[in-house]
C-alpha cells in the first residue's frame, strides 16, 4: 500500500473553532462578564441524584451535560491553556487515526474524565465545565503513537513518554492533594482522560489500519471483476 500523505486536521481545528464560539457566547451572554450555564455544565448530582436543578436551569437533560460541559470554560487562561495543549496534539493524533476516530477519542475522554470527577462523591452539586478532560485523552494517545518522539528544551532532550508519563503523574497527585472547592481545578478528570485515550487509542488506530488496508483490496477486486 503507498504511503498516504499527510492530512489536513479537519476535526482538530473544527473543535478548536467550536470552543471559540461557545467561549464567544459565553462572553456575549453576560456583557461585562462571563456566562457559565449550570444547565449545561456537568454537575454529578444532577445526573446521579443528590442535586437536582430548579426546572427552569435544565437546559438540556442531564446526561447531555456529560458533552455539553466539554465546550465551556470558566476564563481566558482556562480555554487558552486548553487550545495551546489541543493544537500540540490534536493534529498529531488525527493524523493517526483520521477524523471520525479523533472525534470519537476525544468525547470518550471528555465522558469519562466527568465520571472520574464525579467517582469519590456522585451526589456533588459543583458544577464542572472545559475541554481538558478530552484533551487529556489526546495527550494519553500521544503516548501511545508518539512514545518514541523528543521533546527539546533548552539544554536537554526529553523523549515524549518520559514528559507525558511525568505530566500524568503530577495530575495523580494533585488529585489526592486538592479538595473539590468551586473554581479548583479538576485533576482527577485529567487523569481519567488521559487513562481512557491510552486505552482506547489502540482500538481505534488498529480499525483505522483495518480500514486502510481494506479499502485498495476492495479497489483490486472490483478492477478484477470489470475484466470479465
Amino acid at each position: 500500500m503507498a504511503a498516504r500523505g499527510r492530512r489536513f486536521a479537519i476535526a482538530s481545528l473544527t473543535f478548536a473553532c467550536l470552543l471559540g464560539l461557545a467561549f464567544g457566547w459565553q462572553l456575549l451572554a453576560t456583557p461585562g462578564g462571563l456566562a457559565v450555564p449550570a444547565g449545561l455544565s456537568f454537575i454529578p448530582g444532577n445526573l446521579f441524584g443528590g442535586a437536582e436543578l430548579p426546572a427552569g436551569a435544565l437546559l438540556v437533560p442531564p446526561p447531555a451535560t456529560l458533552v455539553t460541559y466539554q465546550f465551556l470554560h470558566a476564563g481566558w487562561f482556562h480555554i487558552l491553556g486548553n487550545l495551546v495543549f489541543l493544537r500540540i496534539c490534536g493534529p498529531r493524533v488525527e493524523g493517526r487515526l483520521g477524523s471520525g476516530p479523533w472525534t470519537v477519542l476525544l468525547l470518550a475522554s471528555g465522558l469519562v474524565a466527568a465520571l472520574a470527577q464525579a467517582w469519590p462523591d456522585p451526589s456533588s452539586a459543583l458544577p464542572m465545565v472545559g475541554a481538558s478532560g478530552g484533551i487529556s485523552g489526546l495527550l494519553g494517545a500521544c503516548l501511545y503513537l508518539h512514545s518514541r518522539d523528543e521533546r527539546h528544551r533548552p539544554g536537554m532532550q526529553l523523549p515524549a513518554w518520559l514528559v507525558l508519563i511525568s505530566w500524568c503523574g503530577m495530575q495523580l497527585l494533585h488529585s489526592s492533594w486538592v479538595e473539590d472547592l468551586p473554581g479548583a481545578i479538576a485533576f482527577r478528570a485529567h487523569v481519567g482522560g488521559f487513562a481512557c485515550g491510552l486505552l482506547l487509542t489502540p482500538v481505534l488506530h488498529l480499525l483505522a489500519l483495518l480500514s486502510a488496508d481494506a479499502r485498495p483490496v476492495a479497489r483490486t477486486l472490483r478492477s478484477r471483476d470489470s475484466s470479465h
